[in-house]
């Protein structure tokens, strides 16, 4: 039968065999391979009944102990296959706890649905390509527009915005103003804008349909 030897494995061959001969200590190759007398006399024992194939890992090509069973692994991949395809592993493993009681470990998970073809780790991923956006030319082609609303009087005046105009290319603010929340900004945009007649594009984050964004900030996003 062929046995297979790890690189540590043989490194002791020669050890347990000085040892065996009388030719050194047990207590020193004990030492020298960093186990226990009580290791290194079963390694001993093992040596004189099967040679070097004796040193090998017994275990070496079976199932682990704490494997899971195969019919276990089969029904979490019909459940993900069903209904959680377009799930990563951790969002998988959530909803087969919550809905179906199946408790896996995330990593365990992700081992079976990347197999299974069902996930692709972002290291194998093919990247992203983007268009460049090139620099303008002129200065003022491209301004963003953002707002923060805050008490910025702290109560000795109406709440309002900071409205801020940034040129994107260069990354130099053009402008900035405090405009009450409750008012448009539409005004403002259009003061601003005069000043640099060659803009011809603005744009503004894109705030979520929640409070506390104002509605002149979601008019000015759309």
């Amino acid at each position: 039968m062929l046995v297979t030897l790890s690189d540590k494995e043989l490194s002791r061959i020669n050890v347990i065999q000085s040892v065996v001969e009388k030719r050194m200590r047990r207590r020193d190759a004990a030492h020298q391979l960093a186990l226990t007398e009580r290791q290194t006399q079963h390694l001993m024992n093992r040596f004189r009944e099967s040679g070097a194939a004796g040193l090998s890992n017994l275990r070496r090509g079976r199932p682990g102990n704490h494997r899971l069973p195969e019919s276990l692994k089969l029904r979490v991949l019909s459940l993900l296959h069903d209904h959680y395809s377009d799930f990563g592993p951790t969002l998988a493993a959530e909803k087969l706890r919550e809905r179906h009681n199946i408790t896996v470990s995330v990593e365990t998970l992700r081992k079976w649905m990347i197999a299974d073809g069902l996930w692709v780790p972002y290291s194998r991923r093919r990247p992203r390509v983007h268009q460049p956006r090139y620099r303008r030319d002129c200065l003022g082609e491209l301004v963003q527009i953002d707002g923060s609303p805050h008490d910025w009087f702290e109560g000795r005046a109406p709440k309002c915005c900071l409205l801020v105009f940034i040129e994107v290319d260069r990354d130099k603010p053009v402008s900035r103003q405090a405009r009450r929340c409750d008012r448009t900004v539409a005004s403002h945009i259009n003061s601003t804008a005069s000043r640099f007649w060659s803009v011809v594009s603005t744009f503004a984050p894109e705030p979520p349909e929640v409070p506390p964004y104002p509605a002149w900030l979601r008019q000015a996003a759309s």
